[in-house]
């Protein structure tokens, strides 16, 4: 490397209030905030807010008339951009800590490193897709569920020309319609909850009676395409050599335990989209040590709040599915209220209103995310040479040596076997192998039930860089005769 001497830091832009996440939650937030009169800097991945539920086609991709989600994620685009606060796109946060009695946060963006520095932060930064890992879902041409929706959502093209939809949870219909409006087939949905468990969410489907309007179009659209969901069945194995060919398709019990010599069913296919729930992201409030609590129906580890979004962590706070899967709608609500609580602590601004509904909101979020909760059978299911962890290549065989090896922890389990080190920080693989963990622990008489397991391994400790970026975009150009050499210590 040659050039100039490295780049110092750069100089924060200074806000009141930092909001990482522009979702529904953070933009909402954000939004509020900046109405009154409350200096906010809003930070996200994306060119625009929205967030996966209501990610921006590009221009040339939208459609003269929009769909009811795309409307909606308008809607929240220009409530951002009308209320003045300072949004930050494009940006990768890749180091959050304290600074002075504040925050700072660390950014990677289109022009280079970039800082906000603030007296207060909310983490709107939602979820994290969970698979389950089985035989072959690493072979190209298997994607995860949420991914997928994020590709019908902003480039109008389905994973493949003839997809296999499995999983659980509500995006199992939106998907397979969104696969068939893009143009291709969908092979077979194949959904690990069953009829009964869909009909017991009934009730709260109809106190949103929007939302169970909008997924019965899901459904009917799959229906009119000639597909029916298969009840409790997952997939067993994905098939192919150099990219996917064929999955194989059997039944499931309660807890998504293969059953014992049922038949399985071979359908071809050159795409797999398939998702076990959503987690909340935890990697920003594990970083700054803020407390979590294990809740299975709310996605798993979330960080533990009071009813305005504050953690356990002075000026820290969460709204939104990254405090616990609800949905969008109930997110919007958080955000509102977390902007108020803000507020509040800060002593400034104009009264901040939050919207009604949370509790409906709640309470269909929450039996959606319990349709897709973690189901122990079908992790205790993994093959012992299924990979694990895709960074570093760990199997469940290796897992299972290390837990007879001593393991009983989150962090032991990856100094035992490099789980979790690689560059996604373990979000790919930490709920399957912190449930494998937790199984054994049962077992061996180390917990009374699994929930307490869970609890008892705890979470991987938060480290930076929270998202992979290039060292030398943060470093600058540089010689290394420019460094300076200190005088060596008199001996």
């Amino acid at each position: 490397m040659s050039g100039g001497p490295a780049s110092a830091a750069p100089e924060p832009v200074v806000a009141e209030v930092a909001v990482i996440g522009a979702g529904p939650a953070g933009a909402s937030a954000a939004a509020a905030l900046a109405k009154a009169g409350i200096g906010v800097a809003v930070i996200d991945e994306a060119r625009e807010a929205g967030g996966r539920i209501w990610r921006a086609a590009p221009p040339a991709l939208r459609p003269p008339r929009p769909g009811p989600e795309a409307a909606e994620g308008d809607r929240l685009r220009a409530r951002l951009a009308a209320s003045g606060a300072m949004a930050i796109a494009e940006a990768v946060v890749w180091s959050v800590g304290r600074s002075g009695d504040g925050w700072r946060i660390d950014m990677l963006g289109p022009d280079g490193p970039c800082a906000v520095s603030a007296r207060r932060l909310l983490v709107a930064v939602g979820t994290t897709e969970r698979v389950i890992p089985f035989p072959g879902w690493t072979t190209p041409g298997v994607v995860g569920l949420a991914a997928t929706t994020v590709l019908l959502k902003s480039q109008k093209t389905a994973p493949g020309r003839r997809v296999v939809v499995a999983g659980s949870g509500p995006l199992l219909a939106s998907v397979a319609a969104g696969v068939l409006k893009a143009g291709a087939e969908v092979a077979a949905v194949a959904d690990l909850a069953s009829a009964r468990e869909w009909l017991r969410a009934g009730p709260a489907l109809v106190s949103r009676p929007g939302l169970a309007a909008r997924g019965a179009g899901w459904t009917l659209a799959a229906l009119r395409g000639g597909v029916r969901p298969r009840f409790r069945t997952t997939v067993l194995a994905a098939e192919g050599e150099e990219r996917l060919e064929a999955v194989r398709l059997g039944p499931v019990d309660a807890d998504g335990a293969p059953v014992p010599g049922a038949p399985s069913e071979r359908i071809g296919c050159d795409a797999l989209a398939i998702g076990h729930g959503l987690s909340p992201a935890t990697e920003i409030t594990r970083l700054l040590r803020a407390g979590h609590v294990f809740d299975r129906d709310l996605g798993g580890w979330r960080p533990e709040t009071d009813a305005e979004g504050r953690t356990s962590v002075p000026g820290l706070y969460v709204a939104g599915d990254g405090a616990g899967v609800r949905g969008a709608a109930h997110a919007q609500i958080a955000g509102a209220r977390a902007a108020a609580a803000i507020a509040a602590d800060l002593r400034r601004g104009s009264p901040i209103v939050v919207p009604d509904g949370a509790s409906r909101a709640a309470r269909l979020g929450t039996a959606m995310s319990r349709l897709t909760r973690q189901r122990p059978g079908l992790t205790a299911a993994i093959p012992p040479g299924t990979v694990v962890c895709r960074c570093e290549d760990v199997t469940r065989a290796e897992i299972d040596a290390a837990i007879d090896d001593g393991a009983t922890g989150m962090n032991q389990l990856k100094h035992f076997t490099r789980c979790g080190m690689g560059p996604c920080q373990g979000r790919s693989c930490a709920d399957a192998a912190a449930e494998l963990l937790a199984l054994r622990l049962v077992a061996d008489g180390g917990a009374p039930e699994l929930d307490a397991a869970r609890t008892a391994a705890g979470q991987w400790t938060g480290r930076t860089p929270l998202r992979p970026v290039p060292l030398d975009a943060l470093t600058g150009a540089f010689d290394y005769d420019d460094i300076p050499v200190p005088e060596p210590a008199p001996l």
